[in-house]
């Protein structure tokens, strides 16, 4: 029986996430290996692998987005923040390009209270008090909140807008209309650099390198330093925004691999 990996090569180089021993093995156990980008190819190569196992086929994440975009632009923005709002006196007026969207839930970021607070305090002072910011709140982050003590301030703040978990239509509809997004995900990179919005991620590293600025992305890495934070908010402000699709970022994977395999 062969093995297929798609989204193959993807590396962060920091062995201390279970995900990144996950795709190593996997790289290790596969006879087709589908990557998304020359990068994922040249790891894979300095790995060892032979290239006839090296299959460029794009970003399958790609197709959802270009497949569920139509639906997406169809919803309200403030009909989301009404279906979703995890607080009673959310009355802000969402604007389109001017919001922040913010996403949180690795433990470098939401378990130690020092880097959480002051994460918090960067977007409760500096961010909300130039726009409004949305969160919808993954679960294990809403129980740091609670037990940290830090829910009521977040409550009580008129322009932190915080939400339950949202659907994908929903949070592609906000990433497509955020003025900036602050997050520790490895997916909203991807579709913020196809959607053009602007993406400060609060990790130390990425496995999702062509997402970064220097490749043409929207995003750049500033981990928890406040200072590398501050410094990067201030720069995407000034920035024009404009979306990046890297070559095969066409929403065509799925057909590129369907056609290999035929083949195989």
């Amino acid at each position: 029986m062969k093995i297929a990996h798609v989204e193959a090569g993807l590396r962060s180089f920091d062995n201390k996430m279970p995900e990144e021993i996950n795709r190593l093995v996997t790289d290790r156990l596969s006879d087709i290996l589908f990557t998304t980008d020359e990068i994922s190819d040249q790891i894979l190569l300095k790995e060892g692998t032979p290239s006839a196992k090296i299959y460029r086929v794009g970003n399958i994440m790609i197709d959802s987005l270009v497949k569920h975009l139509p639906a997406a632009r169809k919803l309200i923005l403030n009909d989301i923040i009404t279906s979703f709002a995890s607080k009673d006196n959310t009355k802000v007026d969402l604007v389109d390009r001017h919001f922040a969207l913010v996403t949180l839930h690795r433990p470098s970021n939401v378990d130690d209270f020092s880097s959480f607070s002051n994460l918090l305090s960067f977007m409760m002072g500096e961010v909300a008090s130039f726009m409004p910011v949305v969160w919808p709140v993954h679960p294990r982050t809403m129980k740091k909140i609670q037990e940290f003590g830090l829910w009521d301030s977040l409550v009580a703040h008129p322009y932190f807008v915080l939400l339950s978990p949202v659907g994908y239509h929903e949070m592609l509809r906000l990433n497509m209309s955020a003025k900036i997004v602050l997050t520790d995900s490895g997916g909203l990179q991807e579709e913020s650099t196809v959607l053009g919005t602007p993406c400060l991620t609060l990790r130390w590293n990425t496995e999702r390198p062509m997402t970064l600025k220097q490749y043409g992305g929207a995003s750049i890495l500033v981990g928890n330093d406040m200072e590398k934070i501050r410094e990067g908010y201030r720069m995407i402000l000034e920035k024009p925004i404009y979306p990046h699709c890297p070559p095969l970022w066409d929403g065509k994977t799925a057909e590129r691999i369907l056609d290999i395999l035929l083949k195989k």
